[in-house]
């Protein structure tokens, strides 16, 4: 049987680790080509790239940080080296600062909003005239956007902000035949949850609320973005879709 997403072009931003590299993976597993953002981790991007390749995709690593707009434009002039379409588009790059609310600052504000929310309408402007209709915008949102958690407020806000604007483009680009929609994820433990203070906690306070299981996986994640890829998918847009195994409607 034909792999569903044959033919198809990803872009997955913050894709060398965790998530993003599920991400990647999956898409990849499953026909898509994948250019794969990185920032820092070089290379576990390449690592990604070789993965992908010997699926017998097409896979090229590009750096860039995708909250500074001459960024997304350098980011973009290496993708279509490359390739000449974009069918799906996963904002998953994200970062912050882990301190109490009361204690920020503008600069750390900026920095949540601009890697966290702005990255997403930079890369969508960007990658516009690429996009077929029927193609795919996917944000990755988390629970913060919605639940007051520790040392957590300006990363909430900006995934809150986050959401909102997946819900403005899938109002302006639905007639294009572009849907736009969010993930947003439970606890994960990946490397980035090694930066919070309170990890063990978030996890064995996810294990024990989360009707569907204690442990939610990149894999599991990556397998909800995969869904909304699908043609048969077509019909949801503008719409955050939580994977936590049930942990937000426990109380």
């Amino acid at each position: 049987m034909a792999e569903p997403l044959a033919g198809k072009v990803a872009l997955v931003t913050g894709a060398a680790r965790g998530i993003g590299r599920a991400i990647a993976l999956k898409l990849a597993a499953e026909g898509a080509d994948v250019a794969a953002n990185y920032y820092n981790s070089a290379d576990e991007a390449e690592s990604l790239c070789a993965a992908i390749r010997a699926l017998g995709r097409r896979a090229v690593a590009i750096s860039g940080s995708v909250g500074v707009p001459d960024s997304v434009d350098e980011l973009f002039a290496e993708f279509r080296r490359h390739f000449d379409r974009l069918d799906i588009l996963v904002s998953n790059a994200a970062s912050g600062v882990l301190k109490p609310t009361i204690e920020m600052t503008l600069k750390h504000w900026r920095w949540c909003m601009e890697t966290n929310a702005l990255a997403l309408n930079l890369l969508t402007q960007r990658g516009l005239d690429l996009m077929p209709a029927g193609a795919r915008v996917i944000a990755m949102s988390s629970l913060g956007a919605s639940r007051a958690m520790p040392d957590y407020g300006f990363i909430g806000a900006s995934k809150a902000a986050l959401e909102a604007l997946v819900r403005a483009l899938a109002q302006e680009l639905g007639p294009r035949g572009i849907r736009v929609n969010a993930v947003s994820a439970g606890v994960v433990d990946t490397d980035a949850l090694a930066y919070f203070p309170n990890r063990e906690e978030l996890l064995a306070n996810f294990a024990r609320r989360t009707p569907a299981g204690p442990v939610l996986t990149p894999q599991d994640v990556a397998g909800a973005v995969y869904l909304l890829c699908l043609p048969e998918a077509a019909m949801i847009n503008g719409h955050t879709l939580f994977v936590d195994g049930g942990f937000a409607i426990s109380g």
